[in-house]
């Protein structure tokens, strides 16, 4: 009986993972979303702002499932300035996070960083009003990370993972690359590359664009 080299499998396993690991994603065309300044309150926050009997009033559905474009708008207080008519996004989150553009921290007054959605902590606060009251955020401000959202079918052609970060390219006048591009996968999702305006406006990008993997990190 001829025993199996067990050593020589392992091997093998190994460099056929590495090369999987080390191969180019598809060049599989990803439509650019833009972001401009928006609000996503909990539904006691926007109770407070708006009454206790109002409700989201919904006016355009957005790119990603579920998600849609509220009428209502809030203004934002900062130390030095305010900024009108921000705009809601719902569904109802279960804690309030605005997302403003780099741009915004000068009229505002306020030190903010680039983070993940939903990743609040040690983020300054800020002061939001309503038709029917205001509330002081003790933290939620933030600078988006630009992100790709994908499903896991997408994540598989793609040959990428939840929380990898990654580098696309595009063309144009101001053709180039954005680095540390965050991927978030979920079913839940649909394919998407998220800007905000600034970074758009910056690179003459417009929504329905389109950018590429070009490599992993």
């Amino acid at each position: 009986m001829r025993w199996l080299d067990i050593d020589a499998i392992v091997k093998a396993v190994v460099n056929e993972i590495n090369k999987l690991e080390k191969s180019e994603a598809r060049e599989i065309k990803i439509p650019i979303g833009i972001s401009n300044r928006h609000i996503h309150l909990s539904e006691e926050d926007f109770k407070i702002l708006f009454g206790s009997n109002a409700k989201l009033t919904s006016i355009k559905e957005l790119s990603q499932p579920g998600q849609f474009s509220c009428s209502e708008c809030v203004t934002i207080i900062g130390l030095k300035g305010c900024i009108e008519r921000v705009r809601i996004l719902g569904p109802f989150r279960n804690e309030t996070q605005v997302e403003i553009l780099a741009s915004d921290t000068y009229k505002l007054g306020i030190e903010c960083t680039v983070r993940e959605s939903g990743n609040l902590d040690n983020t300054p606060g800020i002061i939001a009003a309503g038709p029917e009251g205001c509330i002081r955020l003790k933290r939620g401000v933030i600078i988006a990370k630009r992100h790709i959202h994908m499903t896991l079918a997408d994540a598989l052609e793609m040959n990428c993972c939840d929380g990898d970060e990654v580098e696309v390219e595009f063309h144009g006048e101001r053709g180039g690359r954005f680095e540390r591009v965050l991927v978030r996968v979920s079913n839940k999702y649909k394919l998407d590359f998220h800007i905000d305006l600034d970074e758009a406006n910056a690179f003459g990008l417009k929504s329905g664009d389109h950018v590429k993997i070009v490599n992993k990190k």
